[in-house]
């Protein structure tokens, strides 16, 4: 059960957030619990109307062992757990996009919360991926969402914009927390507004610089002071990491050098494959164990066919 639909787009910015400033002030705070994967470095929330108890996953994680092949729930049962324990009705699961850094557990939690929201004669969650019908839908009684079309990181990325206690965007990769990098197009937004990352890459200790080795995918790690893993930091946090002045060409060449230094995400062929399905398991393979996906192999310098 997949909805689709419209998005706000960068445009319309301005106007979001003067929407939301009305929003907030007429509703309650939103119940936020993030949830960090150490594994991928990801954010995973799950955000809940509190008059009602009807809440939204935002960006689950399905655990998956690449030097095994191996594919678990550990992570995605932890989800449930804490959705279990708070006693809420999940109705829609929310990716911002499809991730090429982890597998998303979408349909794994659809399909056991389903079942067990049967019982309260509750429909099971919707998967929302992609473009999104509609630019607002509300959660429970009073927690208006609305989604936002963020295309730097990827063509079709969304941001989930929440009202209340100030206004909250949770915006997937298109911003990371301040001192591993920034995007100014959220920065618009009101200083006040809490911005909540799908990643964090908390450095690590100094190291010795290495002989120029790529670094996976999106991790950037700048050997500042170690610390825990943050989910949240206002616009005008954010604002404070700023290189005021710096010229779209300085900014292109600057990124353009970055990303020469990043190898590809480590489950980036598994990830893209089971994600752009929701999370859906490939087919099984009559007379394999194995469930089967494509993986490409690349032939170095000089090597021809045989």
């Amino acid at each position: 059960m997949v909805e689709a639909s419209k998005v706000l787009g960068p445009p319309l910015l301005a106007a979001a957030a003067t929407w939301v400033v009305a929003d907030w002030r007429r509703h309650p705070h939103p119940k936020i619990y993030p949830v960090f994967e150490p594994n991928t470095c990801t954010w995973q929330y799950v955000v809940a109307d509190p008059s009602t108890s009807e809440a939204v996953i935002i960006d689950p994680v399905l655990d998956h062992d690449a030097s095994t092949r191996t594919a678990s729930t550990h992570t995605a049962d932890n989800l449930l757990a804490l959705i279990h324990e708070q006693g809420y009705t999940i109705d829609r699961i929310l990716g911002t996009h499809a991730h090429a850094d982890h597998l998303t557990a979408a349909a794994y939690l659809q399909s056991k919360l389903g079942a067990a929201q049967a019982h309260r004669n509750h429909r099971p969650p919707l998967i929302c991926i992609g473009r999104r019908i509609g630019i607002q839908f509300v959660v429970g009684r009073a927690l208006s969402v609305t989604a936002l079309h963020l295309p730097s990181h990827t063509p079709d990325h969304l941001g989930y914009y929440i009202g209340g206690g100030g206004g909250h965007v949770f915006c997937g990769d298109s911003l990371f927390h301040p001192d591993i990098g920034a995007a100014r197009r959220l920065l618009a937004l009101l200083t006040a507004v809490r911005i909540w990352p799908g990643h964090d890459y908390p450095p690590p200790p100094p190291a010795k610089e290495d002989d120029g080795a790529k670094e996976d995918g999106h991790r950037q790690h700048h050997h500042q002071h170690p610390r825990e893993p943050v989910s949240w930091a206002t616009v005008a946090d954010h604002r404070r990491h700023l290189r005021d002045g710096i010229s779209e060409e300085e900014f292109v060449t600057m990124r353009g050098e970055r990303d020469a230094r990043l190898g590809a995400p480590r489950l980036l062929h598994q990830a893209l494959q089971s994600n752009i399905r929701a999370g859906r398991l490939p087919q099984p393979t009559p007379g394999f164990r194995d469930r089967l996906l494509h993986v490409p192999m690349r032939l170095g310098p000089g090597v021809g066919e045989w």
